[in-house]
C-alpha cells in the first residue's frame, strides 16, 4: 500500500567533457588516476523523483525508471544497484515508492559521457530527498560535495558533472582539496579566456558504442600500459593545471589532444571491439589540424570513448570556426548533426525548494 501523499523533485544536469580522461578503476569507484573536465551548457539530462511513503514497511527497495517516457530495465537495474549500495547511509530508501523520469536532450550511449549527465541529475535528487526526509539543510558546498559523492557511485565522471565551468576529480599534489571521493571546482581568474571556452560536439554516429566505459574501465585491469597510463595521466594532470593558471592555451591543446589519442589507444589496444573511431573521425581530426595551422588559431579537438568529436575552440574565434563546421565538418556527421554548446554553470534544481 502507498499513501496518497507523494514529493516531487527535478534536477537538470550537464554532461562534461574530460581534457584530462579518467580511465581505469580501483576499490569501489574509485580512480586510477585524477582527472579535468569541462561542464557543458546545454547537453544535460533531466530528471524527476516522486516519492511516496509506503504504508507498510518493505525491506526491497521499490522503484521504476522511466527513460524518454518509456520504462527503461537497463537503467532501472543500473539504478537498483546504486540505491542497494547506498541503503547503509540512507536507510529511509526502502520506505518509499520510487518513479524517475529522466530525458536527454543529446544521443546516450555515445560517448557524450551521457551517464555522467544522467547519474549526477539522479544524485542531486537523492541528495534533496535525503535533506526533506531527515528535516536537514546541508551547506551549498556540503549538498553538491555529497551529490558529487553519489554521482561517483553510479558513474565515476558524473562526480564532475554536479558542479560548473572546469573540474577535476581524484588525488593529485598540484589541486588544493582534491579528492579521489568526490570533484572539486578549479578556480578560474576573471581574465581566462577558458571562461568564454565552447564546445561544438560533432555526431559522427548516435549508435550505442560496441564497448561500454565500465568494461573498458575493467580491462585496464589487466592492460599491459596500466602504470605507464596512470603515471602519463596525473603527469598531464599537473601540466594543464599549470597552463590554465599560467594562460597556457597552446600548451592545453597539446595536452588535451595527447590525452584524447592516449584514451583511444587503450581502448584499441585493450580489445577487439575497442576500436570506436570512425574513418569520419580521422577525416574531422585532419581537417582541424589543417584548418588550425592555416589559421594560426589554438582551437583543438578531444574524444571521449566514442567516435564522436568535441571541437574545443574561444568565443573570440567564433566568427570563423562556425562557418568552418558548417562546410566542411558537418559533411562528416551522422545526417549532418553537430551540437553548439559551451562551458556552463553547473546543475539547475528545477522544482520548487521544499522545507527540511
Amino acid at each position: 500500500m502507498i499513501s496518497e501523499e507523494s514529493t516531487k523533485i527535478g534536477w537538470s544536469a550537464p554532461s562534461n567533457i574530460a581534457l584530462i580522461k579518467y580511465w581505469g578503476k580501483r576499490a569501489h569507484q574509485l580512480p586510477e588516476n585524477g582527472s579535468l573536465s569541462i561542464t557543458l551548457d546545454k547537453s544535460a539530462t533531466t530528471t524527476f523523483l516522486t516519492f511516496q511513503k509506503k504504508d507498510e514497511k518493505v525491506e526491497k527497495i521499490s522503484l521504476n525508471y522511466y527513460f524518454q517516457g518509456e520504462r527503461h530495465p537497463k537503467f532501472e537495474t543500473k539504478t537498483a544497484r546504486l540505491l542497494h549500495y547506498l541503503r547503509s547511509e540512507m536507510p529511509f530508501l526502502p520506505d518509499y515508492e520510487l518513479v524517475f523520469h529522466s530525458e536527454n536532450n543529446f544521443p546516450h550511449s555515445t560517448g557524450i559521457a551521457s551517464s555522467a549527465s544522467s547519474m549526477a541529475a539522479l544524485a542531486l535528487c537523492l541528495v534533496s530527498m535525503e535533506e526533506i526526509i531527515n528535516h536537514q539543510k546541508r551547506s551549498k558546498d556540503d549538498f553538491f560535495r555529497r551529490a558529487s559523492t553519489i554521482a561517483r557511485l553510479g558513474s565515476g565522471s558524473a562526480s564532475r558533472s554536479v558542479f560548473g565551468g572546469i573540474v577535476t576529480w581524484g588525488c593529485n599534489e598540484s589541486i588544493a582539496a582534491s579528492s579521489d571521493e568526490y570533484a572539486t571546482p578549479f578556480q578560474l581568474h576573471n581574465g581566462s579566456r577558458l571562461n568564454h571556452i565552447r564546445d561544438i560536439i560533432l555526431i559522427v554516429s548516435t549508435k550505442v558504442k560496441n564497448l561500454s566505459s565500465s568494461s573498458g574501465h575493467a580491462l585496464m585491469n589487466v592492460h599491459p600500459y596500466r602504470e605507464g597510463r596512470i603515471k602519463q595521466a596525473n603527469t598531464n594532470l599537473e601540466k594543464i593545471s599549470n597552463a590554465i593558471r599560467n594562460d597556457d592555451y597552446l600548451r592545453i591543446m597539446e595536452i588535451s589532444e595527447n590525452e584524447a589519442l592516449s584514451l583511444h589507444a587503450l581502448l584499441f589496444t585493450s580489445a577487439s571491439d575497442g576500436l570506436l573511431l570512425k574513418p569520419e573521425t580521422l577525416h574531422i581530426i585532419e581537417e582541424i589540424k589543417q584548418f588550425r595551422e592555416s589559421n594560426g588559431l589554438d582551437l583543438f579537438f578531444t574524444i571521449d570513448a566514442g567516435p564522436n568529436v568535441h571541437l574545443i575552440y574561444y568565443d573570440d574565434q567564433r566568427e570563423i570556426v562556425l562557418p568552418f563546421v558548417q562546410q566542411r565538418l558537418s559533411r562528416y556527421c551522422e545526417n549532418g548533426q553537430w551540437i553548439d554548446d559551451k562551458i556552463g554553470t553547473g546543475p539547475l534544481l528545477l522544482t520548487p525548494e521544499t522545507d527540511s
